[in-house]
């Protein structure tokens, strides 16, 4: 989700109780008592960590839409950035926004074409929603699409709500044994299927993972679900460690945010796997991370670069290149979510470990949820339950 760095930041803002909030011009446009309706409730963002329930009024449901009921929504860390910076990458919140994008419901109405799903099926809801019509769709790779309308991604709207109207077709039904949580881990586990799709981790290949939060757990998980032969996990904190550990790591290494010290983390890499390092998925995106990456990568391997915390990188490329190591990127997934039904509805993935904190959807618990998510100790996936 993470783009380019230097997005002009042309918010209509005002400071007010040491916070950054929107212009009352724009809230009281959003929320005009007339406009609400029903009173569905949604979480929105007015500001810096400022975050308030309030109506939400949906648009009508389509011939090939459904309305959903929100069941379980998990916190990703695109959600706490908008909420502590309101901007991930070029994407800026300007206006209020309702947060959340890993989601799961029940099916309460459906459009009068929708044959596939029925009132009262449990789904997981695949969050972004392409064109269909540009070349890029029209080659499979939605995911790409340029006008791609993605849940909580300024200036779509998000899914932390009581009820949101979503396209059938991104509507997945979930097996009888896959929960309503479970269903809402798709979506970090689908950004795994993809990584390991790009990244061609199968039974042949050695893979190393930098980076122990959710998406690189899920990683992990996901590898050794695709046969990977071994799966290092590197990071920086030893909390993180036990958890990869205790979630089948091979072996874990305990890396720093220090340059000096990664001379010596590469060796200590490698030598936890044992035999050349296949495949590394960086699931950090920093100079450091990356590097390290690139580094302890065999020649003729691939590196595949799933986080994106910074934009602009000093990278030893010429070096990477000439053992021909190649590098690819990960932007959200795409045909992901019946696979990942599968990999949860047979046992060969289990998130269930991974939700660690669980909150209601109150004004306070929402704060909470939040707060915990963006202190982590020991946090990994927070989860609402609806």
């Amino acid at each position: 989700m993470a783009g380019a760095a230097g997005t002009d930041h042309k918010v209509a803002k005002h400071e007010s109780n040491g916070g950054t909030e929107f212009g009352a011009e724009k809230i009281g446009k959003k929320f005009n008592k007339d406009d609400v309706g029903d009173e569905n409730l949604a979480a929105y963002i007015f500001g810096i960590d400022d975050l308030r329930l309030q109506p939400y009024k949906l648009p009508p449901v389509g011939k090939k839409d459904v309305k959903v009921t929100i069941k379980a929504v998990g916190i990703c860390g695109s959600d706490v950035a908008y909420v502590k910076h309101l901007q991930v990458g070029n994407y800026v919140v300007k206006e209020p926004m309702v947060i959340g994008h890993e989601c799961a419901g029940v099916v309460e109405e459906i459009g009068s074409e929708v044959k596939d799903l029925a009132v009262g099926d449990r789904v997981a809801l695949e969050p972004g929603v392409p064109c269909w019509a540009c070349s890029l769709c029209k080659q499979g790779l939605y995911n790409l699409c340029p006008d791609m309308k993605f849940f909580a991604t300024p200036p779509v709207q998000g899914a932390l709500a009581k009820q949101v109207v979503h396209p059938a077709g991104m509507c997945f039904k979930l097996p009888e044994n896959v929960t309503l949580e479970e269903g809402a881990m798709c979506e970090p586990l689908s950004v795994a299927v993809h990584t390991c799709n790009r990244s061609n981790v199968g039974p042949a290949t050695r893979v190393l993972v930098i980076g122990g939060g959710a998406i690189g757990l899920v990683t992990l998980l996901c590898a050794k679900a695709f046969g990977s032969l071994r799966v290092v996990v590197a990071d920086t904190h030893n909390e993180r460690l036990s958890v990869a550990k205790a979630l089948g790591a091979d072996a874990v290494v305990l890396i720093s945010k220090k340059d000096e010290d990664m001379e010596r983390e590469l060796k200590e890499i490698q030598d936890a796997m044992g035999a050349p390092i296949d495949v590394t998925c960086d699931c950090v995106g920093t100079r450091k991370s990356l590097t390290t990456a690139l580094e302890a990568t065999t020649s003729a391997g691939r590196v595949c670069l799933v986080g994106m915390r910074e934009s602009n990188m000093n990278l030893p490329i010429a070096a990477a290149a000439a053992r021909e190591v190649d590098l690819v990127g990960v932007f959200r997934y795409r045909h992901t979510y019946p696979l990942c039904l599968d990999l949860i509805s047979s046992g060969r993935v289990n998130v269930k470990p991974l939700i660690t904190n669980r909150f209601h959807f109150s004004q306070q618990e929402v704060k909470d949820a939040f707060k915990t998510s963006a202190e982590g100790k020991g946090a990994i996936k927070v989860m609402f339950d609806l």
